[in-house]
């Protein structure tokens, strides 16, 4: 139980790290770019804090034990949380699906969308 606990919050501080390192980007590169530049600059943010990330790493996608492709998340943080940069008009359904299936891919337990299209950044966490 107490295992658990921990890694809840390990989890939880992970996820507040990652948020605040997102809203320092927005917060200096303003809102209304593509994706790929705040996913890059999010990428400065974490290695200027210290926290480990992969970028882009590939996941290969099998069927009935057959390779059948290969997904590519914009982040993996702390070998624990997807992170995915979205520049869309609301996180919605789509998006919420899409983070879930990465999870299901990954084996991993958390998954958190960024969405960089307005002043304010919105965000939602995932867990499965």
């Amino acid at each position: 139980m107490e295992k658990s606990v921990h890694t809840y919050e390990r989890m939880w501080n992970e996820t507040k790290q990652v948020v605040g390192c997102a809203m320092r980007v927005l917060n200096h590169l303003g809102h209304g770019l593509q994706e790929k530049p705040y996913e890059n600059a999010l990428v400065v943010e974490l290695a200027h804090q210290g926290i480990a990330y992969t970028q882009q790493p590939r996941f290969e996608v099998t069927y009935r034990g057959c390779l059948v492709g290969q997904f590519v998340p914009d982040l993996v943080v702390a070998d624990n949380l997807i992170v995915d940069a979205k520049v869309v008009d609301r996180l919605g359904d789509n998006e919420r699906g899409q983070i879930i299936n990465y999870l299901r891919v990954t084996g991993l337990p958390v998954g958190l969308l960024l969405n960089f299209r307005s002043s304010r950044l919105d965000w939602k966490r995932v867990v499965l």
